[in-house]
């Protein structure tokens, strides 16, 4: 069972048979109350409804718990003693070992237990979270009447946590409709039904806390945040609305016990209406790709930009062969606008991409050395579960003599020329090319921005440099320009940028 640790608590699951994150829920109606004073206008305030019984009633037999089985094989957990050789202990703990392997490496079923709701009830189509039926051999969907129907998996997207699967009812099943989760508000009551700790058919009730959460648990996270009572068993379960649509599928807690504190997550039902669509119909998503590797525009990096204000998604890399590298989208550009969608920050522009249509081609707003331009882009597809690795070639030679590279200071860096004698100490790759950071000074401006020997810089203020002489006349010219920060373009050992502002200062 693994767990990641963030500000101190552990973020779990809701399964419950893992650990990770689980989400929120609500309610409807409430009741007004009149705050009268002799220094302040009227307010009228939200007490909380008074009877969510009817909505939930109504809404149960939609409501599933998945259970699901899979074969695992089991690992000695207690490690054999290192013993001396020929002491008279070994050959009993070989023998006393040798039997506890044979029986504890048996495969054994494990069990884990989550919740769903139907969609469709005629075809029998319900919604999950992938983590909840993940690796199962068997899932079996529990009904609120008791009744038990096998399921199979039609699709599941990682990247969103959702999964689809289908069963063969008898007869059509109590289904619900999807909402429209653009239009909640912070404050407004939600309610979630689930099965906690796999207790069964349970509902709490809260508020929406907060909207467009970012809890890096994957590239479109877009969470909404709820303060409703959600535990472990409860991932995959509906978030309504008070209306009884179904504005949320809950997907994560924060906790740091494993129990609800109040701080939940659910996918909002637009992010998850377009992915469901594509799982049903070709049993995986298909997203659209733009070939560019990107950052964020921090306040320093816009200020070495000359932008006005931090927003955008800094390019810090292209896939040639992708649609950024036949637009002729460069590293150092920042993407403003993808077809005719504001970019406010770097975390918007995959969930923009994705939502593309394949093979669309689509206006892109680019800042390229302080001017705007706009290019045509033809929107690619994004293979899911491909990958790209850059390796760095180590080509020997002959021994050469020794040469003491002439060194030279900036910005507490010490830059030398990236030589056959710099390459091969640092294994930079044949198609690096730069100024090549011998050290760095501790505590100096470089230092706080990470920036480590080996690194070779590639460009200094949007501007190429091949030599250290280079990096100087470029960081002389942003202080005469008034920059207060020089953006560099880095390269690691095996060719892989990112952009650093690193502060001038009183730089000489």
């Amino acid at each position: 069972m693994a767990f990641k640790v963030r500000t101190g608590f552990m973020v779990r699951n809701a399964s419950a048979a893992c650990l990770a994150l689980a989400i929120g829920v609500g309610a409807a109606g409430g009741v007004l109350a009149q705050d009268v004073t002799k220094t302040a206008p009227s307010v009228s305030v939200l007490a909380g409804p008074a009877s969510v019984a009817d909505l939930a009633e109504n809404l149960l037999d939609a409501v599933v718990n998945i259970s699901t089985s899979q074969t695992v094989a089991a690992r000695r957990s207690v490690p054999m003693p290192q013993l001396p050789e020929g002491s008279p202990f070994q050959e009993f703990f070989d023998e006393f070992f040798n039997r506890q392997n044979k029986d504890q490496e048996q495969p054994r079923r494990v069990q884990s237990l989550g919740s769903g709701f139907v969609i469709d009830g005629k075809e029998g189509i319900i919604i999950t979270n992938n983590h909840v039926i993940e690796g199962a051999d068997e899932i079996t969907a529990n009904f609120n009447d008791g009744t038990k129907l096998t399921a199979t998996l039609i699709g599941r997207d990682k990247k969103t946590d959702l999964a689809v699967l289908k069963v063969e009812p008898e007869s059509e099943l109590k289904s619900v409709s999807f909402g429209n989760s653009e239009k909640l508000r912070v404050g407004d009551w939600v309610m979630a039904i689930g099965n906690p700790f796999g207790l069964g058919g349970t509902v709490t009730v809260g508020i929406v806390s907060a909207r467009n959460r970012d809890i890096n648990s994957g590239p479109y996270d877009n969470f909404i945040q709820t303060d409703a009572a959600i535990n472990r068993g409860n991932s995959g379960g509906p978030l309504f609305d008070m209306h009884g649509n179904v504005i949320g599928i809950n997907t994560a807690i924060i906790s740091p016990s494993g129990g609800s504190i109040g701080i939940g997550f659910a996918i909002p039902s637009d992010t998850a209406t377009r992915v469901i669509a594509q799982l049903q119909k070709f049993g995986e998503t298909r997203r659209g790709w733009l070939g560019v590797r990107i950052q964020q525009v921090t306040d320093e990096i816009a200020e070495s930009l000359g932008m006005d204000a931090a927003r955008g998604a800094l390019v810090a890399g292209v896939d040639e062969n992708g649609p950024a590298g036949a637009a002729e989208i460069q590293p150092g550009d920042v993407i403003l606008t993808f077809n005719g969608v504001d970019v406010p920050e770097m975390r918007e522009l995959p969930r923009i991409v994705a939502d593309t249509e394949i093979g669309k081609e689509v206006d892109v707003v680019i800042l390229r050395k302080g001017e705007e331009m706009t290019l045509k882009v033809t929107v690619g597809h994004l293979k899911e579960g491909e990958s790209e690795e850059a390796s760095a070639t180590d080509e020997g030679g002959a021994d050469q003599e020794a040469v003491e590279p002439e060194v030279t200071a900036v910005l507490g860096m010490e830059l030398v020329a990236l030589d056959d004698a710099s390459r091969e100490k640092y294994k930079i790759s044949p198609d690096v090319t730069g100024v090549v950071i011998d050290a760095v000074e501790s505590g100096s401006a470089a230092d706080e921005k990470r920036v480590v020997a080996g690194d070779v810089i590639a460009e200094v203020g949007q501007e190429t440099v091949e030599t250290p002489q280079d990096v100087v006349k470029q960081i002389e010219r942003l202080k005469k320009d008034g920059r207060r920060t020089a953006l560099l373009l880095l390269s690691n050992a095996k060719g892989e940028l990112r952009f650093v502002a690193v502060r001038i200062g009183d730089e000489k």
